[in-house]
């Protein structure tokens, strides 16, 4: 009796401690289902290669998130003042492309993106351009721009000159009258894609500025004699003859084109025109040089900045669905062919791109002084319309160089003024 009573008992405190694990033990979390619509405001044309993989990388992500629907119409030919107009009306984007202004200009705007998994493997150079005094970082990095003077090595080859030899401009012009000579475009400039133009100030200007002048502009003061020297420049490039005759209807496809094709030398141009112009020609040479010194006592340089960068604003109504797909594209996998297809390192350290012919060019960067973006570091925010307007006034020859800089100088001190208010 007493054995079979000491059983009961047993039995009794097993049924109840099995009862209490169930209670506290954690049930299994179903998946959450990721809800919501994503605009996707993108920095890139329908003809572009990063389009087209981000096309496809956003059919995987809906495909495996259904709940979620992405809308990503390519870039218009005025990405910046269609962004700006959408920030001023409220109408914003769930997500754009913030093309190296995710901290100056938009800021303001974006959810700060430092704690993301992802973020702890941001490449160390785009630290000083994109995560800002606070250490808040708005944009998840595609791509490290890195950026020169594309050119065509065979053109070059047969004008007789070698890119290493080019190292001040009086040395440019003379490879592009060697160029000329052969019958060909020295400089390929894009007037459809008009903004393209600007580069013609942020690649050239850097070589003009010193500490002084630099400190001038970040507080206030407009160097005129520095943007006279730049655009007197580009004018000489335009009376010597050096720009493709069909200017106001060029596009960048069509830059691509002509460097793939051999039929011109030179584009002021970030690199995704390099892997643009291997579509066409998977055999050309296209690479990139440093921008040239203005005097035998200068360095020539490198530009370096934020490129293919996309940023989360911070009142999105699918945040939680935007994080998803940023960090869905920062896979190490998703990254190498977004970043492969600008032809650039990646934004993360965790992603090797294999460059193929513009490797060379990027192995410059170990021995080449790099300057950022000359704008985005040294002018009020809403400046670059006003250097593309006042730079293609001189390539088109509407305006003279003192009208020019003259505007130029009343876009800067308007501006300047109305950001640092007290």
């Amino acid at each position: 009796m007493k054995k079979s009573l000491l059983w009961i008992v047993v039995l009794i405190l097993s049924i109840s401690m099995v009862a209490a694990f169930s209670e506290v033990a954690p049930a299994e979390e179903a998946p959450v289902e990721l809800e919501g619509k994503i605009e996707f405001m993108v920095w890139a044309g329908v003809d572009e290669a990063l389009f087209k993989v981000l096309e496809e990388l956003n059919a995987e992500f809906q495909k495996a998130n259904p709940g979620v629907v992405i809308d990503m119409p390519p870039a218009g030919l005025d990405f910046e003042g269609e962004i700006r107009t959408r920030l001023a009306s409220g109408n914003i984007p769930d997500i754009w492309s913030t093309h190296g202004w995710s901290v100056i200009r938009y800021g303001s705007f974006l959810l700060p993106l430092e704690n993301e998994s992802w973020a702890a493997n941001l490449n160390p150079a785009l630290k000083p351009v994109m995560v800002d005094a606070n250490g808040h970082l708005y944009a998840f990095p595609i791509d490290l721009d890195t950026a020169g003077i594309l050119y065509n090595e065979d053109v070059l080859t047969k004008a007789g000159f070698k890119a290493a030899d080019i190292k001040t401009w009086d040395d440019f012009k003379s490879a592009c009258d060697a160029v000329v000579a052969l019958g060909k475009i020295p400089i390929f400039v894009t007037g459809k894609d008009r903004w393209t133009v600007g580069a013609f100030v942020d690649w050239i200007i850097p070589g003009i500025m010193t500490n002084d002048t630099c400190s001038d502009l970040l507080s206030g003061t407009f160097t005129p004699d520095e943007w006279t020297k730049d655009l007197e420049l580009v004018a000489g490039f335009r009376d010597a003859g050096y720009f493709n005759p069909d200017y106001s209807s060029a596009t960048l496809d069509g830059a691509a084109l002509a460097l793939a094709s051999g039929d011109t030398a030179f584009c002021f141009m970030m690199n995704f025109v390099a892997v643009a112009a291997y579509e066409y020609n998977p055999d050309c040479n296209v690479k990139f040089m440093p921008v040239p010194a203005f005097s035998d006592g200068g360095e020539p340089y490198l530009i370096i900045g934020e490129h293919g960068a996309i940023g989360i604003w911070k009142d999105s109504e699918s945040v939680d669905a935007c994080k998803a797909y940023v960090a869905y594209l920062a896979e190490d996998e998703n990254l190498k062919k977004l970043a492969t297809s600008t032809g650039s390192m990646a934004g993360l350290t965790t992603v090797t791109v294999d460059l193929g012919r513009l490797q060379s060019s990027y192995e410059l960067t170990k021995t080449v002084v790099t300057v950022p973006y000359f704008d985005r570091v040294y002018l009020p925010s809403g400046a670059w319309d006003s250097i593309v307007s006042t730079t293609e006034g001189v390539v088109t020859n509407q305006m003279t160089i003192k009208e020019a800089v003259a505007k130029m100088s009343e876009t800067y001190v308007s501006l300047y003024t109305q950001q640092h208010k007290k």
